[in-house]
């Protein structure tokens, strides 16, 4: 028996494999795969247990057990539901058209240069020291959570107040430095780190901390290596290692101006 197909299910087909294939990658980078596996498996039981065979009792139950089964997937999987979110309105052509209806000039670059050369400049001197450093630079989502978790300072961005926070006798040299609205917002804050198996083995664990804050969200994470003095950005799960001065002012303003 033949049906109707026409242009409007191929775009549905495409849009629903779209779909999947984004929650497969989301669920694959945080380490829920198998549980993927199993909701699509239940799914597609569900499908020819209530549509194909036509089971009215055992259709009747998995209906049940998808309907409350929805609710609970929403609350065990809200941090990835909210990163699927973002990164959908994150999205380069999205920021695009929005730039597009914006009344928002480009006149933040003289901001943007006040604001890399004092990371670069102490990036650099702390390099040479072996100083270790983490700098995270916040962007389009909002590190409040990451915040609370350290000291707040709310200084403007000055290269002694850097070096002085990243000093080893310092307390707070440990932990992370957030810079949120062209201002350090806190210092010896806590970052997720990442579990990411390819990372190298010779990257410590502020690598780690950077990698995991550049997968939750859009934040540029700088890394000064206490062992070998290496500069190091971490961009959207990606490492950019052994970075020259005029690399790092090149990639920050780059970066920066994508705001």
């Amino acid at each position: 028996m033949f049906f109707d197909f026409g242009i409007k299910d191929v775009v549905d087909i495409f849009l629903v494999a779209l779909m999947l294939y984004y929650i497969y990658r989301l669920m694959k980078e945080s380490r829920s795969l198998n549980v993927f596996i199993g909701i699509m498996m239940f799914v597609v039981l569900w499908i020819f247990v209530s549509h194909i065979l036509e089971m009215r009792l055992l259709g009747s139950i998995m209906d049940k057990l998808v309907s409350v089964g929805v609710i609970a997937l929403i609350i065990l999987f809200q941090d990835d539901i909210r990163k699927f979110l973002y990164n959908l309105g994150a999205h380069q052509r999205v920021r695009t058209l929005v730039k597009l209806f914006s009344s928002e000039k480009d006149s933040v670059s003289e901001q943007d240069k006040e604001t890399i050369m004092p990371i670069v400049m102490a990036c650099m001197n702390m390099s040479r020291r072996k100083e270790g450093a983490l700098i995270v630079i916040e962007r389009g989502t909002p590190l409040d959570d990451i915040v609370d978790t350290g000291d707040l300072i709310d200084a403007n961005i000055n290269q002694r107040l850097i070096e002085n926070i990243f000093f080893k006798n310092s307390p707070l040299h440990d932990g992370a430095m957030i810079i949120s609205k062209r201002r350090v917002k806190a210092a010896g804050c806590i970052l997720p780190v990442s579990h990411n198996m390819d990372i190298p083995k010779e990257l410590g664990l502020r690598h780690r901390a950077a990698m995991g804050i550049s997968q939750e969200c859009d934040a540029i994470a700088v890394v000064v290596s206490e062992e070998t003095g290496g500069i190091s950005v971490a961009i959207k799960g990606e490492f950019q290692l052994r970075l020259s001065a005029e690399k790092l002012e090149s990639i920050l303003t780059r970066e920066m101006n994508l705001e």
